[in-house]
């Protein structure tokens, strides 16, 4: 099982924070590190947050959300063996070419090392900030990864439809593989959908082990019903409640089928933080990684 550092942006946000904890975790044998995302924080939001029951985002105004890519990139080099994700990028947000230039540019420099968490996005002011319409953003999302993959593939691209259109153009560098991973984030149908039709990997947001098994089990079923192969979609989970039993949260992420499980930064936050990441990492990395 693959062990990711995720949100490691939000608590190392000053460049040397940042190349400490990347450092860290390599050194360490974590696979990954992963950036999240929020341009904005309003300060009056009506919209509910989907992972809280209270529907509050657990994050104040001046909360640091650094531009995950850019810190990607500037953390990139001090980690050389750690793959470069984001969970997620709300992908409807962005112009879809120039995120296609930026995500190639950095798998070249990072030699093959990135991946595309996504999501299409729950806070409505955010969009309304940016003048990004909110309607119809899943399809907006789902075009948007159509076209990139077709600026990767190959020069001379074209593409045709509703949010996108281009006539043979050219975005170089292209990523090393020719493509990059794109792992869905969320919990609804409308994401489990997507997640089986696009993507290489599925982030739920769900932490409770009892139904994220039932939620995996939905996304296995609806894998078997598109004719896909349950086991072509890599697995990604959140690890934060297991985090207070973290050999018993392996062992039962395990057995749900789970691939990578993703640690919360936020953990080992403040004063001895890199203590506690050391900790944990001598501890229960090997756990994870036993077959």
């Amino acid at each position: 099982m693959k062990v990711g550092l995720a949100f490691a942006s939000s608590i190392a946000v000053d460049g040397a924070a940042a190349l400490d904890i990347c450092r860290r975790a390599d050194s360490l044998g974590f696979e990954s590190v992963w950036g999240g995302e929020h341009v904005i924080i309003p300060d009056e939001i009506v919209s509910k947050y989907p992972y809280t029951a209270d529907g509050k985002i657990p994050a104040e105004p001046d909360t640091p959300v650094p531009d995950p890519l850019i810190w990607l990139a500037f953390a990139a080099a001090a980690a050389p063996n750690l793959r470069l994700g984001t969970c997620i990028l709300i992908v409807p947000q962005r112009n879809p070419l120039i995120l296609a230039k930026e995500l190639a540019t950095l798998d070249q420099l990072s030699g093959g090392r990135v991946e595309l968490g996504l999501g299409v996005g729950w806070l409505k002011e955010e969009f309304d900030a940016l003048g990004v319409p909110w309607e119809r953003r899943g399809a907006r999302n789902d075009e948007y990864i159509e076209a990139m993959r077709e600026l990767w593939k190959a020069p001379h691209a074209s593409f045709e439809g509703e949010f996108v259109n281009f006539d043979k153009v050219t975005c170089s560098p292209r990523p090393v593989s020719g493509n990059i991973p794109v792992i869905v984030g969320g919990d609804s149908k409308a994401a489990i959908n997507r997640a089986v039709r696009l993507a290489d990997g599925y982030f739920p947001g769900e932490g409770d082990i009892n139904r994220l098994r039932d939620l995996l089990g939905r996304v296995r079923q609806a894998a078997e019903e598109a004719g896909r192969d349950p086991a072509s979609l890599e697995i990604n989970t959140m690890f934060g409640a297991q985090m207070a039993d973290p050999e018993k949260g392996i062992a039962e992420m395990r057995e749900a089928g789970v691939d990578r499980i993703m640690i919360p930064a936020f953990f080992f936050a403040g004063p001895g933080g890199l203590d506690r990441l050391d900790e944990f990492g001598e501890k229960f990395l090997p756990i994870a990684s036993a077959s």
